[in-house]
């Protein structure tokens, strides 16, 4: 089995690298080496993969690529994800999540050897469902929960969802697609909020928090979505919507406060801030479905919290040289002669 694994420099994309490498899969990365895509994230497992540099959005470079390394399934992590970013230039989001997703689902179809399609699966986020209420912690996401989208980001993922859903009933292409809770781990890019509360905190600078930080998310370890994914291509069913969730519900001044706990910084760092446009209040997932195929997460918060921290700690140069730019430097240094 040949994987194609779609945005594989980044975060939940690397680590997803990492566990099927750890597996002795064979893998092909595939990433446009935006932003927040590093190359130094694979690194540990360079000679284990092969990495193509591309945009998911180029439809004649995706089907080089479907015809060189001729993929048995296609693991679409590759998205623009940053709520934020998306608020300043939803374009970007439309192109990548949307078109991008339909490029590698029409190169799955076109380039299948039985006709019938390449798995493809389709990683998806929770925030499709919109929020909850603060007050009804006996609400959770299911997966017939309304999409309700509430920015750009959320809504081109919902987009691409609904596409992949569309392309199931419409060519039979077998996709499956998860929609996961807040992921927290390894090699996390430093603008989301846990590894960006760990780098301020380490570099003495505040800690920006939106509004009172009581807006709550459900986290999970990036190893356990890690495994959910694997587990739902070996077992899912095509054509079905799989919640992922961590069972760990906390409202995020808590999360920065633990932190600077952990660290042994003082509550003085935080500084809140106006809060984001829009902001879901609470995110909580029923995955209970996944739970079915025999899916449970096995890191409780407390223990990756520290895990998290630890590996923030023993690999500083990493996220120093995302704070500098350096690492922008390393594809070149690496690749650029080759």
């Amino acid at each position: 089995m040949t994987y194609l694994i779609t945005g594989g420099a980044g975060f939940i994309g690397g680590n997803f690298v990492h566990y099927m490498a750890s597996k002795n899969a064979k893998i092909v990365v595939l990433d446009k080496l935006t932003y927040a895509g590093n190359l130094e994230t694979l690194e540990p497992v360079r000679d284990k993969i092969t990495f193509v540099k591309a945009d998911i959005c180029d439809r004649n470079a995706i089907d080089r690529i479907f015809e060189e390394h001729k993929p048995d399934v296609v693991v679409n992590f590759a998205a623009e994800s940053h709520v934020d970013r998306s608020i300043d230039n939803p374009g970007v989001f439309l192109q990548t999540n949307v078109i991008g997703a339909q490029v590698l689902m029409d190169a799955c179809r076109k380039h299948a050897p039985d006709g019938l399609g390449i798995r493809f699966h389709q990683v998806g986020t929770d925030e499709v469902y919109g929020d909850l209420p603060l007050d009804r912690p006996d609400l959770l996401f299911t997966e017939d929960t309304p999409l309700h989208t509430s920015s750009p980001y959320s809504a081109s993922k919902a987009a691409a969802d609904l596409l992949a859903l569309a392309y199931h009933r419409t060519y039979k292409l077998p996709v499956t697609i998860s929609r996961c809770s807040n992921n927290y781990g390894p090699y996390h890019f430093p603008e989301k909020l846990i590894p960006l509360m760990i780098a301020n905190a380490l570099s003495g600078k505040s800690l920006p928090v939106y509004g009172k930080g009581e807006n709550v998310r459900d986290w999970l370890y990036v190893e356990d979505h890690c495994k959910a994914i694997d587990l739902i291509l070996e077992r899912g069913k095509i054509g079905e919507v799989y919640n992922i969730g961590g069972h760990n519900e906390m409202r995020n001044i808590d999360i920065v406060r633990l932190i600077l706990a952990e660290l042994g910084k003082p509550e003085s760092l935080i500084a809140y801030v106006a809060d984001r446009a829009g902001h879901d209040l609470r995110y909580a997932i029923d995955p209970s479905k996944i739970g079915a195929l025999g899916w449970l997460p096995q890191t409780p918060f407390s223990v990756g919290i520290k895990k998290t921290v630890a590996w923030y700690l023993e690999n500083r140069s990493w996220w120093e040289r995302i704070v500098t730019g350096e690492y922008r430097e390393y594809y070149a240094r690496m690749y650029g002669e080759r």
